[in-house]
């Protein structure tokens, strides 16, 4: 009896797929937020998620568990996200109202302000270049050291830090600015 295959033809390896089972329960929201600040619009994040979860699989084994696991989906969400800003059909977006992706307990006020807040600061992050977005996104928001993010966007450090001062420039200067336009101060 020949053995299982996996995606891309490789054999199943019981023990690696129980591996990635547990690391895509644990990761897939993750993933899916970094898709959203890295500018995948809400109708492509499944499938663009997905596209994560199968090279993260096809890479699984090259894994070193000993290196914290975010910085290493990140890289492979920067990738799916940079090429699917690439195709033709992308290049025009319409600008939607975000939303956030899991229902809460607030109240109507609080569940709005918080919508509006989340819109801002996605809409604010699309004004930022790719490069500058994803150091950016992995400093702020995931609190990663610069060693890693360089090692996992394959930067030199030096470049990591640049590309992180300009993108909190441009973030600040975008946030103020679609502020004013809300009427904000």
């Amino acid at each position: 009896m020949a053995p299982e295959r996996a995606v891309g033809g490789a054999a199943s390896d019981p023990k690696r797929d129980a591996r990635f089972r547990v690391l895509f329960d644990r990761e897939f929201d993750y993933v899916w937020v970094t898709l959203q600040r890295l500018g995948v619009s809400d109708r492509d994040l499944e499938d663009v998620a997905q596209d994560v979860f199968v090279v993260v699989h096809h890479h699984l084994a090259e894994y070193d568990p000993r290196r914290p696991i975010r910085p290493w989906l990140f890289g492979f969400a920067f990738g799916c996200a940079s090429n699917w800003r690439n195709l033709a059909s992308h290049r025009v977006e319409v600008l939607d109202a975000r939303s956030e992706t899991r229902a809460t307990a607030l109240g109507a006020d609080e569940m709005l302000a918080r919508a509006q807040d989340v819109d801002l600061v996605l809409r604010a992050l699309e004004t930022v270049e790719i490069e500058k977005r994803a150091v950016f996104i992995l400093n702020e928001f995931d609190e990663c050291p610069m060693k890693e993010i360089a090692e996992s966007l394959g930067i030199p450090v030096q470049t990591g830090y640049s590309r992180l001062h300009a993108a909190r420039e441009e973030f600040s200067a975008a946030v103020r600015r679609l502020r004013a336009q809300r009427g904000e101060t």
